[in-house]
């Protein structure tokens, strides 16, 4: 694909956003607040005792990591597929195929967890027909939220905000009855079994901020990314730790430690201590809005993977279609359903959760291994808004701790799960390999340590594609101008006069005046005064015979041009040719390069762009004002 091919459909965006900050702000949340909180902590207080608060906050710092360099990578890429395509397109399609896979399992089996977690609930209301009403609650909830998520991605945003503010206002009134009846003794002994239990049920209970991070899945179909992305994440981590550890602890300081350790309603028994039998009941609904936001959340995100994947070819594309009434995926939305069904009647919860946690440790560790490759690439057009602190000591510590923690999960979910990457890798061998031709950004960090020279690549064309569609950038007339105009990149230093001979010749055919008349207007123009505006940069400019001539030659010597001795070399030129109808024009390109220049770090992008069309790039997504249809559109 040409670089104009690629950005053809400039002015078209490739998804509608439709997402903002609260709805972000749901999903991420709603995704955690599930079995981590209503089932787990029993279960981790038998191994931990009352340190269990601790192991709970040692989770959430494990997150940060993960979650700082997912905000950086959706910020720079945000599209539909979220972990998938940020490891794709930094490790390749194998790697992104594993990936694909290890991200759409992992939150389809959190949320069929979830749907359980639903079912379990609908049992209580015939506990005479044991798991049939668990399993036709479950099918019957999956089947409500599928049809949601068809209707319309804003329509679940709506639900799900609804959802987990309703659960919020649940947890909150477990919180304020909870706090008079707290009994300090059970609070002793508070280590128990020691500190290395701690760490281990923390590696169990990482799981429960899972979801933090697969907001991003649906990341192409928010708005203003730049900000939402990584506001909506980091607020929702902030309010769902706090009342994690809040909960938590109000819960081992309501129950005896007998009734709580293994107890899977540890908040239901919280909540008979505070406040009776009505209370068990609030905290039901409030379980019960925990797993809908869970399963919803799921589904909108899981169904978002194999969309992203066949759009890449990594799937059949029957995969990436989309309803023309809702311009929801459908096909990929009742595909990850039926498999969460499935699930639902055929396998055992416990082993699948387990499996999906190391599966999401997994994605863990390549997502901060992305980030890596990403940065030490030096892909030109790889700008994210936000870019994780810490670099890189953050990121190698994380894969570290994040692969210690797969290995405490147990033989079984790593069986199953290097089970499912032998599948993946065979499906990608048999029927990826034999279509996809795609260079990711480890294969341009290999080029660019052999090689000084890099030749512009289908990643740098969808990264460009990816900005502007991200910044809302429709493109005018100097945009224009940029994409169809000569570019002398020149290594060796020359003079002025030599300058001017080769742009001369470069736009001669293209204004129809010979490259001799041209270059002596050139020659006069200097004369007269110099063009050079500050120390590097030089903006020749002459006015041509004719009508509606106006065009544009980017030049960068890499030695620098001599104009003068009274100058230093000039390294980046801009030369402006124009009709004298074109005057009014003429002040609008020099305004736009006067922005373009203004920019912190053009000189450094400028002088270490790869070659022409990555000299482009930089003028394309410049920031600075842009005109449409006559009015003058701030780019944000």
């Amino acid at each position: 694909m040409t670089a104009d091919q690629s950005l053809q459909n400039e002015n078209q965006p490739a998804s509608k956003r439709k997402l903002g900050l609260l709805d972000v702000f749901s999903i991420a949340a709603g995704s955690m607040i599930s079995s981590g909180l209503f089932v787990l902590p029993g279960i981790a207080y038998a191994k931990a005792g009352p340190a269990v608060v601790l192991a709970y906050a040692l989770a959430a710092f494990f997150m940060i990591p993960v979650m700082l360099s997912t905000a950086e990578l959706a910020t720079a890429m945000p599209k539909a597929g979220g972990s998938y395509f940020f490891i794709e397109r930094s490790m390749g399609p194998l790697l992104g195929t594993i990936a694909g896979f290890a991200n759409w399992l992992s939150i389809a089996l959190k949320g069929t967890f979830a749907l359980v977690g639903i079912g379990t609930l609908g049992s209580l209301l015939f506990p005479e027909s044991g798991d049939l009403a668990l399993k036709l609650t479950a099918l019957i909830a999956c089947i409500f939220f599928v049809i949601v998520n068809v209707i319309s991605a804003k329509k679940t945003g709506r639900l799900q905000s609804i959802l987990v503010f309703g659960l919020l206002t649940f947890i909150a009134a477990y919180i304020l009855k909870g706090v008079p009846a707290v009994n300090e003794n059970n609070y002793i002994p508070f280590l128990p079994a020691g500190w290395q239990s701690v760490f281990a049920v923390a590696g169990m209970v990482a799981v429960a901020y899972g979801g933090l991070t697969k907001v991003v899945s649906v990341s192409g179909e928010v708005k203003n990314p730049t900000r939402n992305l990584p506001l909506g994440m980091f607020i929702a981590f902030i309010v769902v730790n706090i009342l994690y550890v809040v909960v938590i602890f109000l819960t081992v300081g309501l129950v005896d430690g007998n009734a709580l350790s293994g107890s899977l309603t540890p908040i239901s028994l919280g909540a008979e201590v505070s406040m009776g039998r009505l209370g068990v009941i609030i905290v039901n609904i409030g379980a019960f809005l925990a797993f809908a936001t869970t399963a919803n959340a799921g589904i909108m995100s899981a169904s978002r993977s194999p969309l992203a994947m066949s759009r890449d070819g990594l799937l059949p594309k029957f995969f990436s279609l989309t309803s023309k009434r809702f311009g929801t995926p459908l096909p990929s939305i009742c595909i990850t359903a039926a498999v969460m069904m499935s699930l639902i009647v055929f396998l055992s919860v416990e082993d699948l959760v387990k499996t999906a946690s190391t599966m999401m440790l997994l994605l863990f560790g390549l997502v901060n291994f992305s980030v890596i490759i990403m940065r030490e690439s030096r892909v030109q057009n790889y700008r994210p808004s936000f870019k994780a602190p810490l670099y890189p000591w953050l990121q190698t510590a994380a894969i570290l701790i994040y692969g210690f923690l797969i290995f405490e999960m147990g033989a079984l979910p790593l069986l199953i799960t290097a089970g499912f990457m032998l599948a993946a890798i065979l499906w990608y061998l048999g029927y990826v390999h034999l279509r996809i031709e795609r260079q990711s950004a480890f294969l341009y960090l290999v080029k660019r340590i052999l090689s000084q020279h890099i030749e512009r690549t289908r990643l740098d064309e969808e990264l460009v594609e990816i900005l502007l569609e991200r910044d809302g950038v429709t493109f005018d007339r100097f945009d224009h101008l940029v994409k169809d105009c000569p570019v002398l990149d020149i290594e060796e230093s020359l003079s002025a006069r030599e300058l001017f001979k080769r742009v001369a010749e470069a736009l001669s055919n293209r204004i129809g005046l010979t490259g001799e008349a041209l270059y002596k207007l050139f020659l006069a123009r200097e004369r007269e005064s110099s063009t050079v505006i500050e120390p590097g940069l030089a903006i020749p400019h002459v006015i041509v015979p004719g009508q509606q001539i106006f065009d544009l030659v980017l030049v960068r010597c890499k030695a620098g041009v001599v104009f003068d001795e009274l100058h230093e070399p000039i390294k980046t030129a801009f030369v402006l040719v124009g009709s004298s109808d074109e005057r009014n024009y003429h002040l609008r390109a020099l305004m736009n390069i006067a922005h373009i220049v203004q920019q912190a770090d053009f000189k450094e992008r400028w002088l270490a762009a790869p070659g022409a069309q990555q000299l482009r790039d930089i003028l394309l997504l410049s920031e600075r004002t842009r005109e449409k249809h006559g009015h003058v559109k701030k780019k944000h």
